[in-house]
C-alpha cells in the first residue's frame, strides 16, 4: 500500500473523491451537497492505493500556522482492520508538520473514536451531530 497526495483538479483527486463516495455517500447516507464541500480548493487530499485500486482517502487543510484540520478520512470496507486507516493517518500527519503544523485536530465518528485515541488523539467534546452522524472532536499535538 501507497499514499498520495495533491490538489483539487488533479487526476489524483478523482480517486479521493471516489473512494469518499463510496464510503460517505453511499455506505453512511451523507448527502453528497454536504461531502462536497468549500474546503476542496484548499486542502492537499490523499489517496491510499493497494497498488492501483483506492483504497482509502482523505485530507487536510490548515486552519492557521500550527493547526491541521484532518478531514474526510475513509477506507474500503474491504480494506479496514488491515493497517490501511493507520498508514493513511501517518503520512496525513507527517506532511502536515512538514507543512508547519505541531497540532492535529479532527471531527470523528464516535465509532471510529478508539481507532484514533490508538493513534493518540484525545477527545475534547461532547457528541454532536454531523451529517447526521454522531461525532466528537478529537486533537494530538504532533
Amino acid at each position: 500500500m501507497n499514499v498520495m497526495f495533491g490538489k483539487k483538479g488533479e487526476a489524483l483527486y478523482e480517486d479521493a473523491l471516489y473512494v469518499r463516495h463510496l464510503v460517505f455517500v453511499n455506505e453512511q447516507r451523507v448527502p453528497l451537497e454536504e461531502e462536497i464541500d468549500q474546503f476542496e480548493d484548499e486542502a492537499l487530499h490523499f489517496v491510499l492505493y493497494d497498488e492501483t485500486k483506492p483504497i482509502g482517502a482523505g485530507r487536510f487543510r490548515l486552519l492557521d500556522e500550527t493547526t491541521a484540520k484532518i478531514e474526510r478520512i475513509c477506507v474500503l470496507p474491504t480494506a479496514r482492520k488491515t493497517g490501511a486507516g493507520r498508514l493513511l493517518m501517518e503520512h496525513i500527519e507527517q506532511v502536515a508538520k512538514q507543512h508547519g503544523a505541531t497540532k492535529a485536530k479532527l471531527n470523528a465518528q464516535t465509532h471510529a473514536e478508539p481507532f484514533y485515541k490508538k493513534l493518540g488523539y484525545e477527545t475534547i467534546s461532547d457528541i454532536f451531530l454531523d451529517a447526521g452522524i454522531p461525532h466528537v472532536t478529537m486533537v494530538k499535538t504532533l
